[in-house]
């Protein structure tokens, strides 16, 4: 299996040919790359080391919280695949592609999905972490997503029949809704958003819909600040909660004012506006995810007129997309800017705040902390409704691809049957088998002292 070369990225000058003649391209590129081809999945590279390719992501990294990473990896082939994205990229790499690229995700798994407030206080469901977004092949991102499909069932002994009918349930709403945005105009697709609603009517447990709403509501800045600070003496200042969120912080306090321009160069004009309201009171060190620990993370606390006025914002290390080193070159110098422009291109509906800086030679974006975050807990889902997830899922990426990408081309490849869903079925299911592979790779390596980890925290 050889990959094939790419296709030009969309002209932006130039016009594009009838849905029906970009539709039947892409039932050509089928000849090039039969659609069964996307089944297969073996190690081809001559040394694969899964170990020593996680240990060349951890250079830059703080190193007091590298154990930190690997003991969150360790607690299932789950948390493992989470943290792997640099692996998956360079296993993906040596797979056929169609030459159709889009703005990819980069780590598309069932995690990173969940709801979010629009600016319009609308509750709706999206993608929600770019990290590794970059211009690329949008097989990667369906590849990722049903993988993890597959896994996540099997992390809740779920019968291989079900594991695998949950990553049916993604890569046919894929290629489903894919069809559907085929047909619109293109202003359409940008104006299209999931609300919400569509995954809480979904679960088979009012309770849980109701529990997932009243929480993903109570996440605002208001309601973060008894959760997140509290007073000392006349000052209110961000809770600490070490080795989680302590106030071990430089550069960035030393450097605030640059750091702080930066950010609001770049910002438009109004936000720029709506920032400048605010005051910057406190500044800690946090640490998030699984794949993103020992990144320098920051939360800021801003205020306005008063403590009744909070805002928080997460300012967070960008570093070069894991695809980048596959011939996926970033167009932004500034990471954080590529993370920011991702967003803005894949998301329905992006946080206002949203903005790129520079502290001591390294990128960070700008975000808010949480916002009305609505956070599925994939891990203890009933498979009905695991299934039902992991289809929203499938949906929201198929339109995200289709914001940047060419639809119809890629409906047209994909086709009206279900011969490229079992393709990406059966690569799930392998690809499972690989990471679980790869999972006892790493206890191995923690047991021999290879790797440092701290599990517990």
């Amino acid at each position: 299996m050889t990959a094939h070369k790419l296709l030009p990225y969309p002209d932006p000058a130039a016009l594009l040919p009838p849905a029906d003649t970009r539709r039947q391209a892409g039932k050509h590129l089928r000849q090039q790359v039969p659609r069964s081809e996307h089944a297969a999945w073996r190690v081809l590279a001559e040394h694969r080391d899964p170990i020593a390719l996680l240990r060349r992501t951890d250079r830059a990294r703080l190193p007091s919280l590298i154990p930190i990473r690997y003991g969150r990896m360790l607690a299932s082939p789950a948390a493992y695949f989470r943290g792997a994205a640099a692996i998956m990229a360079q296993d993906l790499s040596q797979l056929p592609v169609t030459g159709s690229r889009v703005q990819v995700c980069g780590d598309a798994h069932l995690g990173n999905f969940g709801g979010f407030a629009t600016p319009e206080r609308a509750l709706i469901f999206d993608l929600n972490d770019f990290d590794e977004t970059v211009v690329g092949p949008w097989e990667w991102d369906v590849k990722r997503l049903v993988a993890s499909a597959v896994i996540t069932g099997r992390e809740q002994n779920l019968s291989e029949d079900r594991c695998q009918a949950v990553a049916h349930a993604a890569v046919s709403s894929y290629r489903e809704q894919m069809h559907i945005y085929g047909a619109k105009r293109f202003l359409e697709i940008w104006y299209s958003a999931i609300q919400a609603d569509e995954l809480l009517d979904r679960l088979s447990s009012p309770e849980l819909s109701e529990e997932l709403t009243t929480k993903a509501r109570a996440k605002t800045n208001v309601g973060s600040l008894t959760k997140l600070a509290d007073r000392d003496g006349h000052r209110v200042r961000i809770s600490n909660d070490p080795p989680l969120v302590t106030h071990r912080t430089y550069p960035v306090p030393q450097r605030l004012p640059d750091v702080w321009s930066a950010y609001r160069a770049s910002l438009p004009a109004d936000r720029r506006t709506l920032v400048n309201r605010y005051r910057v009171v406190d500044i800690a060190r946090k640490v998030v995810g699984v794949g993103s620990v020992g990144l320098r993370c920051f939360v800021i606390l801003l205020l306005g007129t008063n403590d009744e006025d909070p805002l928080f914002l997460q300012l967070k290390e960008a570093r070069p997309s894991v695809l980048e080193p596959y011939g996926h070159r970033s167009a932004y110098a500034h990471a954080g800017k590529r993370v920011v422009t991702g967003q803005r291109i894949m998301q329905a509906a992006s946080d206002l705040f949203l903005g790129w800086t520079r502290c001591g030679g390294v990128d960070y974006y700008v975000r808010q902390l949480r916002d009305m975050k609505l956070t599925v807990p994939v891990e203890a889902l009933r498979a009905g409704d695991l299934a039902e997830y992991a289809r929203l899922c499938g949906w929201a990426l198929a339109r995200a691809h289709a914001c940047s990408g060419d639809p119809a081309l890629i409906s047209g490849y994909l086709g009206a049957g279900a011969t490229f869903d079992r393709a990406i079925v059966t690569f799930a299911v392998s690809y499972a088998d690989q990471t679980e592979r790869d999972y006892g790779e790493l206890v191995k390596a923690v047991k021999a002292g290879r790797v440092p980890a701290e599990t517990g925290i």
